[in-house]
Order: C-alpha cells, then structure tokens, then sequence
C-alpha cells in the first residue's frame, strides 16, 4: 500500500461505506474516471475497499460514522483485512492513527460488542438468524462469508472437457483443481484476468460459482426438451443449461431487464450456443408466456432474493437489505414461483432457487407453494441422478453452506407436476 493508493481508498470509501449503491458499481465507476490507474493500484484499492466492508462490523465498533473517517476506515481494512503489519504503514501514518491502529489490533481478537460484531454481521440479520440458528452457527456463518471467494469457472462440454482444460491451465503454471461437486467446475485460488485468456474468449470456460452450476445440474435438462429459465439475469445458468442439453431443444430465457439479456448475447455466440431464445418480458404476468402453458419440460426459477448467501463477493448487500426489502422480496418470489409453475408440463420439472440463506425465502417458501399446488409433488434433491453422482446430500432441499461446501449459500427445491 502506497500513500497514493491509500488516498484514492479514501475516497472510494467516504462513497462505499455510505451504502447508497453496489460497492461493485462505485468501485467500477471510480475506476473508470481514473483510467490511468494500473492494474496493481486496482487491485490494492479495490482489496482495501472490499476488506473495509467485510469488516464493517468491527470498525463500526472502534469508530463513529466510519464514512465520515474514512482514511481510519481504509487504515482498519489493512489491519483487520488484510494482515498489514502496523509497522509497514510507519511512513505514512501520524502518530494519532499508529496508536488507533494499535488500539484497534489490541482489540481484533476480544471484541465485547456483542454477536452481531463477532459475526462480521448487522444487528438485523444476526437478530433474524437467531430465529433459526443458534450462536455459534450464526459467528460461523458470518466469518465463513467474510472471507474472499475463489474464482469458479465452468467448462464449456460443447468444446472441451474439464480433464483437458485443467492440464491446459496447469502446462501455464496456474494453480486450478476441479471442484469437488460439479462435473463441470474448475477451482483458481488466485485470481488472474481471464478476460483475455483464449479460452475464455473462445467460449470454453465461463465464470460461475460451483453452487450456480449445481443449480443448472439440478434441473435435469436433456437434449430435445423444451426449457424456461424464468429469471434469467445474465445468462450464467442459461449457458449451463444450454450444454446440458448440447445444444438440442429451445431455451427460453427471460427476464424483466433488457440490459441483462443483452449482456446474454455475445456470451451465447462465444459458447457456440444456437438453442438459446432471449426474450425481455414485462413482468411474471405478461400475457406472452401464456404460449408455453403447460409445455415447458423444465422451468428453472432462479428468484430475485436478498443475495445474503452470496456475501463473500457482495458483503455490502447485508448493509442494504432490511427486514422491510425481505419481507418485500418474499411476496414477489412467491408471485413468480406460481407463475412459472403454469409452464410446467405434466411430469415436468419445476426447480425454485435463490442465493439467500434465510429460511423465510426458502424452505418456508417451498412448503408455501406445495401448500397451494397439490399438483406438484416435492422431489428429493439427494436422490435425484443428477446430483447422486455428486456426492452431496443436504437432505430434500438443496442447500449449499459456504464454511462447509466453499461454494456460495444457495438454496434450490426441486417440484414435479404430477400426471
């Protein structure tokens, strides 16, 4: 860290650490009105930035409005974050931050504030696990999800199979392993930029977390088949599925947000995918889905949600969700689950997802819908030939924990509409 470096953290931070926006958004934007930026300036402020919200919690704890502090705040995402030794900081720091740094270290491994604190948590969403878990899940969650993520990549099985990529990317001198779960994942602890590797820009690989690629597995999708993803965002499923089914068949992917299906696009010619139909809808109700009535052999519903399993790669997103954005999220997964669920053929498969970690939006949300859809029956997603090869039994449920699989906290119910 560079005192250069240091000053641009702290006007990333006076703008992040107010929440106001996706800290991945206003790290981007800063960077794109300092293009003479290097990579590795980047890559030391962006660390630092994203450290400072991880340990949020902590430093809020040592200092009022941490935003308005906002050079102590980047100083604390050093030590805490990023194992920065006060003594590397020696030539740039006054006297007043040496001793707050000292104060703060002194503290890191005895802080009395509370769960929410330990936890690297908001007092809201530590107070509403404890519905559900106890303490000691609650601190192991939050410190399982404070940590950074690897990098997850996909293989592409229409151009190459995973054995051969790894052995490529080994003969290069990068540390890759596959991942222990999906058939098609591939694991970087570091994290190089693959943008411009060839075989990212040929379609072989594609970055997606091994808990989204399973999520795609689960689906069950088979060449010749018709396929919805309901909520298709960017793609990355939607690519996954495409493979799956080797390019044999239609899928539709749609989404309310014309931007994220554009972005879909280029992807989809990279993968040399032509069974893809992006199509933008107005809402779960527009009248337009109502050709595939009862058609569809599987429908994927990947819900909006409040992304809390996803904190590793997101962690502002506990500082901007609520109680009153959950309980808003939750009446509108269960509007698009019922109107996904209309596609269904019989004997098809519905498969409902999220990356969100709380019950209310999933399991409670699953024994809502078979509540109200006796003509769905409840699929045991261990049992399922998808997965049995896995190696992975969560019980009926779908349900990915980040200390235990290293994956992001997804949730998925697999439903079958009966004869």
């Amino acid at each position: 860290m560079t005192p250069s470096q240091l000053e641009h953290c702290t006007q990333l931070l006076a703008e992040v650490l107010t929440f106001r926006q996706p800290a991945d958004a206003a790290v981007s934007a800063y960077f794109r009105r300092r293009n003479k930026l290097g990579r590795q300036d980047r890559h030391e402020i962006a660390e630092t930035v994203f450290a400072a919200v991880r340990h949020y919690q902590k430093i809020a704890a040592a200092m009022r409005r941490p935003h308005a502090q906002a050079r102590k705040a980047a100083l604390a995402a050093l030590v805490l974050g990023r194992s920065v030794n006060i003594s590397q900081l020696a030539g740039f720091i006054d006297e007043e931050e040496q001793n707050f740094l000292a104060r703060l270290k002194a503290r890191k491994t005895e802080f009395s504030d509370g769960l929410a604190t330990a936890a690297e948590l908001p007092q809201w969403l530590a107070d509403r696990l404890l519905r559900h878990w106890d303490e000691a899940a609650v601190r192991r969650f939050g410190r399982s999800v404070s940590q950074g993520a690897p990098l997850d990549l996909r293989v592409n099985t229409l151009k190459a199979r995973r054995d051969k990529v790894l052995a490529a990317l080994h003969a290069e001198g990068l540390p890759a392993e596959a991942t222990p779960y999906s058939p098609w994942g591939i694991r970087l602890h570091e994290k190089p930029a693959l943008n411009r590797h060839p075989l990212f820009l040929d379609g072989t690989l594609e970055v997606q977390d091994e808990g989204s690629q399973l999520l795609a597995l689960l689906t069950g999708a088979k060449r010749g088949e018709i396929v919805v993803d309901f909520c298709a965002g960017a793609g990355g499923k939607t690519l996954a599925l495409g493979a799956q089914m080797a390019n044999k068949g239609r899928l539709y992917a749609f989404d309310v947000a014309e931007k994220r299906l554009a972005n879909l696009k280029p992807r989809m010619v990279r993968a040399g995918l032509t069974n893809i139909h992006p199509e933008r809808i107005d809402s779960e109700h527009d009248p337009r889905l109502a050709r595939l009535s009862g058609k569809a052999d599987r429908v994927l519903v990947d819900a909006p949600c409040s992304g809390l399993g996803t904190l590793r790669r997101n962690p502002d997103l506990k500082y901007r969700q609520s109680a009153d954005s959950i309980a808003k999220l939750v009446g509108q997964q269960h509007s698009i689950l019922a109107a996904a669920a209309a596609l269904v053929k019989p004997q098809g498969r519905l498969i409902y997802a999220t990356c969100s970690i709380l019950p209310e939006e999933n399991g409670q949300q699953a024994e809502r819908f078979l509540q109200e859809n006796p003509d769905f029956a409840l699929l045991d997603c261990a049992a399922l030939p998808e997965t049995a090869k896995t190696g992975l039994d969560t019980g009926p449920f779908l349900q990915l924990d980040t200390a235990e699989h290293h994956t992001d906290g997804f949730f998925a119910a697999v439903f079958q509409r009966r004869a």
